[in-house]
């Protein structure tokens, strides 16, 4: 009742129950929230708790269902388990910096993505909900600091098109050290190398410059908005899932590269 209650309210949370195992255990379940807290729980087994609630938190974390396989040394009840955890998460979010007109293709695209669509730029002139009306909030702020701010998570993909170095550098410099999913930004490849100067000199490392894709989305040979919008979205995709960007043609890599929705994983084996 409490899982199916925070999922209707759009609220993160996973279910973990056993599935297999000694007949007393059977059923038993516990909720797992984002912050690690925990409702229910497996009767006189606290050391089971918690294993199956590190678990637990970290398939919530990545949004992810699956069966989990506990042997018997990690179950700390005598007899191996499975354990079906399985995770309820509101859409993830793409937040966009910058109201530009490739921004309101990017907003599509995200949308039909699944993603939730946030879109940020210091300038109410641009920031407007007539020119986003695809988008799920638009904010009229200073990038960096709304996203100081916002609810981020390992899921969140920060596309920043502001082509500004005013917007960019404070923007970049914080993103790079959030733990989320992707962080792309606009320009040519000479404003690509002139951005990552100035965020060396703000204490920017090597290890964060890294992380940014940059010039954003894959080599597509994009010209217009839409075509820009797609270039993005795949490059979000191939990071999420694992993928090359290459054509199938000819190639010989697996067309899905992540595990599928259900898997198991084993912890505690006595093997």
């Amino acid at each position: 009742a409490t899982a199916l209650a925070g999922a209707a309210r759009g609220e993160a949370a996973a279910l973990a129950r056993v599935v297999g195992g000694p007949a007393e255990l059977m059923g038993r379940a516990l909720v797992v929230r984002p912050d690690g807290s925990h409702e229910g729980g497996f009767g006189a087994h606290p050391g089971l708790d918690r294993t199956v609630v590190g678990e637990a938190a970290a398939l919530l974390d990545a949004g992810r269902t699956a069966t989990v396989e506990i042997g018997e040394q990690g179950s700390r009840c005598g007899a191996p388990l499975t354990v079906l955890v399985e995770s309820s998460v509101p859409p993830p979010r793409m937040i966009v910096f910058g109201a530009i007109d490739f921004a309101s293709a990017l907003v599509r695209v995200g949308k039909f993505l699944g993603y939730r669509v946030t879109v940020c730029d210091a300038r109410p002139v641009f920031a407007t909900a007539a020119r986003f009306p695809e988008a799920d909030e638009i904010v009229v702020e200073w990038p960096h600091r709304y996203l100081e701010r916002a609810e981020v998570d390992s899921r969140t993909v920060l596309c920043v098109l502001t082509h500004d170095a005013k917007f960019d550098v404070p923007l970049l410099r914080l993103a790079l050290r959030l733990p989320v999913a992707y962080v792309g930004a606009m320009g040519s490849r000479r404003t690509h190398l002139d951005r990552n100067e100035r965020l060396r000199e703000v204490g920017v490392t090597e290890i964060e410059l890294a992380r940014l894709r940059s010039p954003i989305g894959l080599d597509l040979g994009a010209r217009t908005p839409e075509e820009t919008a797609l270039s993005i979205a795949a490059e979000i995709v191939a990071d999420r899932r694992g993928g090359s960007g290459v054509s199938l043609t000819g190639a010989h890599t697996p067309i899905h590269h992540d595990t599928p929705p259900v898997t198991a994983r084993r912890i505690g084996s006595v093997a």
